[in-house]
């Protein structure tokens, strides 16, 4: 049930299994080109990774996006400062990503990644807006929040804690989920 990488097989609502970096970018901006040439009225969410985002294809797909108007595209940027091998900033810095989306022709929007009603709101405000921009929702996130050991933690990535860990993890993300 819990996947590393959504399996389109296995994961109702995920349209593309992608894996390699970037790719999945750009299979949004075509799913959001077929849906305005085919007048569907659709939106097409894409959810990226800062670390991802140092990637070349990442801003073909975004220029691509910007050209054909794809307002209907909405890409998550998962801003955790995290990678697989270390902190994005000492791998390659983004340097101000959120303001490259701009100047790619974007409508940008940050926002708090763990509040739940921030996201909302912003997808709100977005479903009003049809100006043309594809949009992108800059999410400031903290890898493994809630769980102690895991926070801030790259070593993470692509791990799956052994039972005692999970057992810990359970029992702290139960911990915050009474006290909302």
């Amino acid at each position: 049930m819990l996947q590393g990488h959504p399996d389109m097989k296995k994961c109702p609502g995920i349209d593309i299994s992608t894996g390699s970096l970037g790719q999945g970018l750009a299979c949004g901006v075509g799913m959001g080109i077929a849906a305005k040439r085919d007048n569907k009225d659709y939106r097409v969410f894409v959810v990226v990774g800062d670390g991802e985002c140092q990637e070349g294809e990442i801003w073909e797909a975004a220029q691509t996006a910007h050209k054909y108007q794809l307002d209907n595209l909405i890409v998550f940027v998962d801003n955790n400062n995290l990678q697989i091998d270390g902190i994005t900033d000492e791998v390659m810095p983004n340097i101000h990503l959120g303001k490259k989306f701009e100047a790619f022709g974007f409508d940008t929007y940050e926002i708090n990644g763990h509040d739940m009603q921030e996201i909302v709101d912003t997808l709100e405000r977005i479903k009003m807006t049809k100006n043309g921009k594809p949009k992108c929702i800059f999410a400031n996130t903290v890898k493994g929040n809630g769980v102690s050991y895991m926070e801030n933690e790259c070593c993470w990535h692509g791990v799956a804690p052994n039972k005692e860990e999970y057992e810990l993890a359970i029992k702290e993300l139960d911990e915050q989920l009474k006290m909302c």
